[in-house]
């Protein structure tokens, strides 16, 4: 059973910058994708980024591309999202999750709550 747990999550202004941060507790299986998810208050859960852990081959929401970046780390079984040029429509809970696909999600984090202020 894999655990996922998030970080780097909070507060910052319009145009500022977030490094959200996602720990798997076991090996992540080298087909899979690793993904990030966001969820508004009363919206359905959305799809942000994600990464294949094995050629890195990323893929990205139209509404982050060019603002945001995901990456790996092999070693420390980490992924990570840097958000840049943030703006107040990226305010949502962030979840990370990994699956055989994006359509076939098996695990997923609690959640780090991002907010950006006007």
């Amino acid at each position: 059973q894999v655990q996922l747990v998030e970080s780097g999550g909070g507060l910052v202004q319009a145009g500022g910058s977030l490094r959200l941060s996602c720990a798997a507790s076991a090996r992540t299986e080298n087909s899979y994708f690793m993904a990030w998810f966001h969820q508004a208050p009363g919206q359905e859960r959305e799809f942000v980024a994600a990464i294949s852990w094995s050629f890195g081959v990323t893929n990205y929401a139209h509404s982050v591309k060019g603002r945001f970046t995901i990456s790996r780390d092999n070693v420390k079984k980490t992924m990570y999202l840097q958000m840049n040029s943030l703006t107040p429509e990226d305010t949502a809970v962030y979840y990370c999750a990994m699956g055989p696909s994006i359509a076939a999600i098996h695990h997923w984090g609690q959640g780090t709550q991002v907010t950006v202020s006007s």
